[in-house]
């Protein structure tokens, strides 16, 4: 029988408040962060790697794009077998298997190796294994969270990416001063390596698979992906929330345009005692740290659940403007901007992953979460190779500006009208 999400009239459970910080939320909490740390790094040198080689905007927007391009496929195909087998053992293999694949990549860049389609080819394959993890990742995460603690557990969650991120200025100045991405690539393997070493030692046991019909050949996954589709169109607040991530991520690929942007007008920023890359990587930093500090807000200030619907309205909005005008301010104010930026998309995470995550069923997730990340991946390589191609013609602040002023319209189609179903998912208190 097809399990639905709680009806909107419907009470959640109560629950009583438990410790947030077990043994196992500890260690997929450091495990996420050491290996975050690692990959930020090196996509940074890799991005510059890629710029500086091929001088152009669209091939470097392109080779993003490759990374996004096996998450239109991987998912849909790994959510139905995620709901059936050990999602610990899949997290903690496919870091095994990028501590394997970055050791590979600084072995043959110490060697002078470099070619950008086999680099292409490296993206697509890094790609596919964090598709695969990030479903598996999002479907076992909420299974780690004490009961009533996801909004905080979530907050937490937010706070790893913003102080992993702050390491890119770090690969910035070694890629600098060695003129070498590889031993950014060895740190990161070792790092992964690490990851993998801490979330074996979980001790939650899982039962998913119980509940889960047996495993088949494409028959079975052709109706595993069929209602896995059924159930996000039979939850229109959960169809919105997918429509509109999808159409956020084609916009947010313009986000992207800000490196290429600093490489080429180097000289607007001469009066600056850095290069211009590093000095891009210092002011995303402080997108970083209003990461970080919408996270801790989030950790600590509990939204009453009537107005969280609103509070994401109004962060979605207020986004558009930010990221619409931010290229065009003299750097201080640029400061200020991105931090302002981090602390609303932190916010709007929290909203949305806690709300969602919390509304599928346990046996359902993977396939949700397989299919949302397909989609909203679509939106992203569709975005950057759109705001690439755009880019090289009228330059990346003008593409930036009226993308974003666009996605005004998409918040009142989406989010606006349909308000009703998606304030009865979001408006939950977990």
């Amino acid at each position: 029988m097809k399990q639905a999400g709680r009806a909107p009239n419907q009470e959640p459970p109560q629950t009583p408040q438990a410790r947030l910080w077990t043994h196992d939320f500890i260690i997929i909490t450091a495990g996420s962060l050491i290996s975050m740390v690692g990959n930020t790094m090196a996509g940074f040198a890799i991005s510059l790697v890629v710029l500086d080689y091929t001088g152009s905007t669209f091939l470097y927007l392109l080779f993003n794009a490759a990374a996004q391009l096996p998450m239109l496929v991987c998912p849909v195909f790994a959510g139905p077998y995620l709901d059936r087998m050990s999602r610990k053992k899949a997290i903690y293999t496919l870091d095994f298997s990028c501590s394997g694949l970055y050791l590979l990549i600084f072995v043959l860049l110490c060697r002078g190796w470099f070619s950008y389609p086999l680099l292409l080819f490296f993206s697509l394959l890094a790609g596919a294994v964090n598709s695969v993890y990030a479903v598996a990742y999002d479907s076992f995460y909420p299974n780690l969270i004490p009961p009533g603690n996801q909004g905080r557990a979530y907050a937490v969650s937010s706070m790893l990416w913003p102080v992993a991120a702050m390491s890119a200025p770090a690969a910035a100045l070694l890629y600098e001063a060695l003129g070498s991405a590889a031993p950014i690539f060895a740190l990161n393997a070792a790092l992964f390596f690490t990851a993998a070493c801490f979330e074996r030692r979980i001790r939650y046991r899982e039962t998913h698979m119980a509940d889960a019909p047996p495993a088949g050949a494409l028959e079975s996954f052709r109706r595993d992906f069929a209602e896995g589709l059924g159930y996000i169109k039979s939850e229109k607040g959960l169809l919105i929330i997918t429509a509109y991530f999808t159409v956020t991520n084609f916009s947010y690929a313009t986000d992207q345009l800000a490196l290429p942007f600093f490489r080429a007008n180097a000289g607007q920023f001469a009066a600056w005692p850095v290069a211009a890359a590093t000095l891009y990587a210092i002011l995303s930093n402080f997108n970083t740290a209003g990461r970080f500090a919408g996270g801790f807000i989030q950790y600590k200030l509990r939204f009453s659940k009537e107005k969280k619907f609103a509070v994401a309205l109004t962060v979605y909005t207020v986004l558009c403007f930010l990221d619409a005008f931010v290229l065009f301010l003299p750097v201080p104010l640029m400061a200020v901007c991105y931090f302002c930026i981090g602390i609303l998309g932190v916010t709007s995470y929290t909203i949305r992953a806690a709300a969602t995550q919390s509304y599928v069923p346990d046996a359902k997730r993977a396939r949700f979460n397989g299919v949302f990340l397909m989609s909203t991946s679509l939106g992203g390589v569709c975005g950057s190779l759109f705001a690439g191609a755009l880019a090289e013609v009228f330059g990346e602040r003008p593409v930036v500006f009226g993308v974003q002023i666009s996605m005004l319209a998409v918040i009142y189609l989406f989010m606006y009208r349909g308000r009703r179903h998606v304030a009865a998912i979001y408006n939950q208190d977990v």
